[in-house]
């Protein structure tokens, strides 16, 4: 082990969470309205606001950047995402969540996303971060 192992740096970690939200072989995604990855396609999602649990913070984004609302008892966690790079503004842990509604429900964008949509789950664009690999992981929980 070389002293460079050993060594630590402090850095701020910023928590997130996102929202796999599945519907009729649909996934909803939303278009990004500003940097990083500006008017690509995300999952809906963001900044857990101080002292919020995550889980709540999951609730409140989906709602806020598409405008459907689901109780926190539907989420079910997929897991933590905090490979370093994963966001180009620095540190970001996500803890990701999915549900799947009965029915495909119209969305309306709000916050900071310009569009949200039901794609496809065999047409999905190139998705934002690492949004490609938590909806891989979801897909395959809600096979499981």
């Amino acid at each position: 082990m070389t002293d460079t192992d050993t060594d630590t740096v402090d850095e701020t970690i910023h928590l997130t969470a996102d929202v796999v939200l599945f519907a009729g072989g649909h996934v909803l995604l939303i278009e990004r309205g500003w940097d990083p990855f500006a008017g690509r396609w995300a999952l809906p999602g963001g900044y857990a606001n101080a002292g919020e649990e995550v889980l709540k913070a999951a609730v409140r984004e989906l709602g806020e950047e598409t405008g459907i609302v689901i109780s926190t008892a539907e989420l079910r966690q997929v897991g933590p995402y905090h490979a370093p790079g994963r966001d180009p503004r620095g540190r970001v842990v996500t803890i990701a969540y999915t549900a799947t509604l009965p029915a495909l429900v119209p969305p309306t964008a709000g916050d900071d996303a310009t569009n949200a949509r039901w794609w496809p789950l065999d047409a999905l664009p190139d998705l934002a971060f690492d949004h490609d690999q938590i909806l891989k992981d979801a897909q395959a929980l809600a096979v499981a």
